[in-house]
């Protein structure tokens, strides 16, 4: 990921020298479980601990020459761990290393976005209380429907990212595997208490079952989660950037004293970040199909996946990882303004009433057919000309004859619509 999307923890992760440093403690850790089980001399991990380096330079200038990183990296580690380094990777082989490290890189990089997904969730949460009683026009289609209010929006959000942290909680636990099972996985040159030893102490779960590599399904359900919370960021961008258009403007991305819009139009207040969020959301779920396909692999293993999760493994997270940043400040800066929010809701003088109106109507004893009829006419001639839904009501002979004039005007209250509020609330936000 380019340096533009990237922060600097999650990077971390995924830098040759951490994933090298990550190479010798699953290679030091084997060798501690083959001591303790006095399969190997004692005394060796204290020595080449004490000793190995790890060089990166090095390490990729051997790497040229015999082609395999696995067997670059042991024979730096032994240029400067002596004779003692020969007891490494004994049994072992690469996919023990490779695996086991890629699946602790997406582990740690999965605690980064749990964290990320919190900070999210306390600023929606914020916002939702905020803004609770707050009364905007609910759309469906992108038309005026009925009122809610502008902290349900924000509740549908937060509800969302709950799920998607459980989804997140899941899916690290898959991941969170370890395999030192040797070549083709039936532990023939190893000792399976070697495989627990380390799990234990890499704080991972024993592979049941390897093959010689871990199964790739559990890296699909990774990397599907991962798209399925950058959709969810794309929901919250797009709703962001359909508020701010200028005809709507009930809500607007905060815009600093020096920002500047546009090359050409001083004017321009533009929602680059909820844009961005749009895109960044298509490059992580770029990684799904990619991860689905590295699920059939050729017999016990191939490296078919390799390249694939070489490239996506560190960008997808990387890029998630400051979308998730991203939308915080979204949503923590956001500007929202109640006052246009009512003023969109009275565009319409009224008609989102008509549902109300027509319960009313078959209450009062006409069919449902007629009554949608009746209102849908007058609601609909309300809209061309500009004027109001009740007074037109009320001008309908019919509906005044079974309805009272006073029992109409009570059916035109926007607490109706809100009256469910702290129902809903409470409800949402009980569940962690």
């Amino acid at each position: 990921m380019i340096e533009r999307y990237s922060r600097k923890e999650i990077k971390n992760i995924w830098d040759d020298y951490n994933k090298y440093t990550i190479w010798l403690e699953i290679e030091l850790a084997a060798a501690e479980a083959m001591e303790k089980f006095r399969l190997i001399p004692k005394g060796v991990v204290k020595k080449v601990k004490s000793k190995a380096r790890i060089n990166v330079n090095r390490i990729l200038k051997i790497e040229e020459k015999v082609k395999h990183d696995v067997i670059a990296f042991l024979t730096s580690i032994t240029e400067k761990a002596g004779k003692e380094a020969r007891y490494l990777h004994k049994g072992m082989t690469s996919s023990d290393v490779l695996d086991t490290c890629f699946n602790l890189q997406l582990k740690q990089s999965g605690k980064i976005l749990l964290e990320d997904i919190n900070q999210l969730l306390s600023s929606i949460k914020r916002q939702a209380n905020k803004y609770k009683h707050t009364l905007c026009i609910g759309r469906s289609h992108g038309i005026h429907a009925e009122p809610i209010t502008f902290g349900l929006k924000m509740l549908t959000f937060y509800q969302e990212f709950l799920r998607n942290k459980k989804r997140l909680e899941s899916s690290i636990n898959e991941i969170s595997t370890c395999a030192i099972s040797g070549a083709v996985g039936t532990f023939a040159n190893i000792d399976p208490r070697v495989e627990s030893y380390v799990a234990k102490k890499l704080k991972l779960n024993v592979e049941p079952i390897s093959t010689q590599i871990v199964p790739r399904d559990r890296h699909a359900q990774f990397f599907s989660t991962l798209a399925i919370i950058a959709s969810s960021i794309e929901r919250f961008a797009v709703e962001i950037r359909h508020l701010q258009r200028t005809e709507v403007l009930e809500v607007e991305e905060f815009f600093g004293k020096k920002q500047k819009g546009s090359s050409a139009m001083p004017h321009k207040k533009n929602p680059i970040l909820s844009e961005n969020l749009t895109g960044l959301a298509r490059l992580v779920r770029s990684s799904v199909i990619p991860a689905l396909e590295n699920v059939a692999l050729w017999h016990e293993r191939d490296i078919s996946h390799s390249a694939v999760e070489r490239n996506i493994g560190p960008d997808t997270t990387i890029a998630l990882d400051f979308a998730l940043v991203r939308l915080n400040n979204v949503v923590k800066n956001l500007n929202v303004y109640p006052k246009k929010m009512l003023k969109n809701l009275n565009l319409t003088n009224g008609i989102f009433f008509s549902q109300r109106v027509m319960l009313e109507l078959t209450t009062a004893g006409f069919s449902r057919e007629e009554a949608y009829r009746l209102v849908q006419k007058n609601a609909l001639k309300a809209w061309k000309e500009n004027s109001s839904f009740l007074g037109k009501i009320l001008s309908d002979k019919k509906i005044t004859a079974k309805i009272p004039v006073n029992k109409l005007k009570k059916l035109f209250n926007f607490s109706y619509h809100t009256k469910k509020i702290n129902i809903i609330f409470k409800r949402s936000l009980k569940r962690k």
